[in-house]
């Protein structure tokens, strides 16, 4: 169980941190490894009391924590493995001709005391796929798990310790005031997850310290549907991405904009892709989630009264159950279309053509997720070209998530840095650049004073051999 925490508890743990760091076992092959694969093996071996954990917090089916949190963990996590000798090289870089003979090359240090704050909606993925990149980096890491999703949070302080290195990995559970204690602390990174609210309050005491930060935050993904495609198929994909963990997903579709002509056979569609989801009865499927909170429940079933529900709306605040929901008949300046919604609630908005979707998303904030739904070539290098997200997904939703390779993370006011694959061991590395070169030929006395017309000419090509 965790202890009771305090600010002297939590300062000293950072400078516990501190003082490990300096000892450079952190910095080794064998050290990162060895955290990595303990980590691997609580994922394994403590899978039935993540689920639990998880089903407790959000009722999430253990399929659905399976796929979204510990088997996207473990893909992560083995993907790191396998490459981190690799990645711990650094890369040689090309010497211009003017300074050879000499060396150049990049090598990643580890950047030292590192903080990690999660998220409720994916309380195990969003704390423990940075922490793959922190400890494969070579740092102390402390994590800050939600106090929203208080079963995840406690599982995570309990076995933690039991599985990592004690002097260098801590879970702080807590409520606000923990947070406000850490952010306190003079870290050498922050990696936060969460909403825009909380963010500027990280980003503002980071600054306080200059300490480097990570934002991943939200915002409202649209999606563009023009009819051209499958409509069955396109529906299908965007209730998935809508309504797994009750639409309480960063990049969840939080809005759809439909051409006039596709709009009826959409909505007609969503609603039987929801019942092939979960059935005539939601309330009844295994595989559908509950709202985190009260509070969070309140505030999305009063969104129901800003439009027209089309499908679903049907809702028990004791259970804190909120049937996925289509609404249609919103005004663009209602809270359902101006707040991200981070729930089970759909607006569908008819707009004319694709022409006027980019304008309508351009003059709001840069999505974190854009989903285009077209078969028409030009409509989706339209998109591509004269849109800003985070991601672009084309005929699909919320799948870039789990490609190692493509960088997770938003821009404007969606996030502030990427991650996953090689970007989260770089997120929590600095690239120190390295020169060396020999002292014999000395060839760089011919650029020092005092100059000659000589030097001078040679100063000339010199620079225009370093452009």
């Amino acid at each position: 169980m965790a202890t009771a925490l305090n600010r002297k508890n939590v300062t000293e743990t950072v400078a516990h941190h501190r003082a490990y760091f300096a000892t450079d076992v952190t910095r080794t092959y064998a050290w990162r490894r060895q955290q990595l694969d303990a980590l691997e093996q609580l994922l394994v071996e403590r899978s039935s009391d993540i689920a639990q954990a998880l089903s407790a917090d959000l009722h999430k089916h253990p399929t659905e924590s399976e796929i979204t949190e510990i088997g996207f963990v473990l893909a992560e996590l083995r993907f790191t493995k396998r490459r981190l000798r690799r990645w711990m090289r650094g890369s040689r870089e090309r010497v211009p001709l003017a300074l050879v003979p000499a060396t150049a090359r990049t090598v990643p240090q580890p950047l030292g005391a590192v903080l990690i704050v999660g998220p409720w909606n994916y309380p195990l993925q969003l704390l423990l796929a940075p922490l793959v990149g922190a400890l494969a980096a070579g740092n102390t890491v402390v994590i800050k798990p939600s106090e929203l999703a208080p079963a995840t949070s406690e599982m995570l302080g309990r076995i933690i310790p039991e599985y990592l290195d004690t002097n260098a990995v801590a879970v702080m559970e807590g409520g606000p005031e923990v947070s406000g204690w850490l952010l306190d602390q003079p870290w050498d990174h922050i990696f936060f997850t969460g909403g825009s609210r909380v963010a500027k309050i990280v980003a503002e005491k980071a600054a306080r310290h200059l300490t480097p930060v990570t934002l991943e935050l939200g915002g409202k993904s649209p999606v563009f549907v023009d009819g051209t495609g499958n409509l069955r198929a396109v529906a299908r994909r965007i209730a998935w991405a809508k309504f797994i963990n009750a639409g309480q997903t960063c990049v969840a579709p939080d809005y759809v904009l439909v051409t006039p002509d596709a709009q009826d056979s959409l909505q007609v569609e969503l609603a039987a892709a929801i019942r092939e989801l979960y059935g005539d009865d939601p309330e009844q499927s295994a595989d559908y989630g509950r709202i985190i909170s009260t509070d969070h429940f309140l505030r999305l079933t009063s969104m129901l009264r800003l439009g027209t529900v089309v499908s679903g709306g049907r809702k028990e605040v004791g259970s804190r159950y909120l049937e996925p929901t289509i609404l249609t008949d919103v005004l663009p300046t209602s809270t359902v279309m101006t707040e991200e919604i981070f729930g089970p609630v759909l607006p569908v908005v008819s707009i004319a053509d694709a022409n006027a979707a980019i304008a309508f998303i351009n003059e709001r904030d840069k999505p974190l997720a854009l989903y285009v739904m077209s078969a028409r070539r030009s409509v989706r290098r339209a998109f591509l070209e004269r849109t800003s997200s985070g991601a672009l997904d084309i005929n699909v939703g919320a799948a870039h998530l789990s490609v190692p390779g493509l960088p997770f993370g938003g821009v404007g006011a969606s996030g502030m840095g990427a991650y996953h694959g090689k970007r989260t061991f770089d997120v929590f590395s600095h690239q120190r650049a390295v020169l060396s070169k020999p002292l014999a030929p000395d060839t760089l006395r011919l650029i020092y004073p005092p100059y000659t017309p000589r030097k001078s000419r040679f100063a000339a090509t010199l620079l225009r051999r370093l452009s």
